[in-house]
């Protein structure tokens, strides 16, 4: 007689069959990925959305503002703000590869959730990071398993998957990570309003920012503004319009073959050299070794977004 696996194998099997080599996999479930690595390595600059990042096998950990923030089978990782960092691999190998999932957090959702499901909204005035690591719990591993096993059963893909997508939100929020994901969804609260001002961020990021007109867009004095925004993100605004201006001109030099110049200038930089300044200090080398370096690597490195 087999015996059923537990859900974490079952998650070690099925991520496992679908990652052929190192890298990201979309799933055709929306907002769920899967990766790959084989051996430890650096941390590499990403952008993480507001997830939830599970380790299946192997261990990970992310950087933030200087902070590391480990994770493995036990630990999640979540983020409740798009937050730019630096991710790591601590345990990998081809033999014991590190295996994981992605899940795309819905803020609607979780606000809906915390409405109908007697969670108060927080009315902390303190405000929390925008990232933290929870502990796993068997409810939030057998969901998991069970949105999972649906990629075996395609046709429920569109019928079942929304409700376990809900019940996976509903267990965050009666996790020890409820917090920081219900201050980002109180409307009234200074989490929301940051998110906010990120929203505006990424797509005004070429255009001169003005701390005190983002400030008063979402209803915040300057100085608070800026408190609360470096308290979620370990950047300043203007630190972090610079961070998504870079990663922006390392995308036009990569994928749509910009020169140096023709990047910066797009991204909103007015002067060529300190924008290769500003690049070499953020990724390590000036732009055109990077650009060697990545397209000789043919796609191994980590895309912006995996966590």
């Amino acid at each position: 007689m087999t015996s059923t696996p537990t859900p974490l194998n079952a998650l070690i099997q099925s991520i496992g069959s679908r990652t052929p080599s190192p890298g990201d996999y979309a799933m055709p479930i929306p907002g769920l990925g899967f990766y790959r690595r084989e051996q430890p390595a650096a941390p590499v600059v990403c952008m993480v959305e507001p997830c939830i990042v599970l380790v299946a096998q192997g261990e990970k950990q992310l950087w933030v503002g200087g902070e590391g923030y480990p994770y493995d089978t036990s630990r999640f990782l979540v983020t409740s703000l798009d937050i730019p960092a630096n991710s790591e691999v601590l345990a990998a190998s081809p033999e014991q590869p590190c295996l994981g999932l992605t899940f795309k957090l819905d803020l609607r959702m979780l606000a809906e959730l915390i409405a109908q499901g007697g969670l108060p909204p927080v009315r902390e005035r303190a405000v929390m990071k925008g990232v933290g690591i929870g502990t796993v719990t068997d409810g939030m591993l057998a969901a998991f398993a069970r949105l999972v096993a649906l990629l075996d059963e395609p046709e429920a893909i569109p019928v079942l998957a929304p409700l376990i997508q809900r019940e996976i939100h509903y267990r965050l929020l009666k996790s020890d990570q409820a917090g920081r994901l219900r201050q980002i969804c109180s409307v009234d609260g200074q989490g929301y309003r940051i998110a906010k001002a990120i929203d505006w961020l990424k797509l005004n990021f070429d255009v001169t920012l003005r701390v005190e007109e983002l400030a008063a867009r979402v209803q915040m004095s300057a100085a608070t503004f800026h408190h609360h925004f470096r308290q979620l993100t370990a950047m300043s605004p203007l630190q972090y319009q610079k961070w998504l201006r870079l990663n922006e001109a390392r995308r036009l030099m990569l994928n749509e073959h910009q020169d140096v110049s023709s990047a910066a200038f797009k991204v909103g930089y007015e002067s060529p050299s300190q924008f290769s300044r500003e690049y070499s200090r953020l990724f390590g080398v000036p732009p055109k070794r990077d650009m060697a370096t990545l397209r000789g690597r043919a796609g191994v490195s980590d895309p912006p977004g995996s966590g």
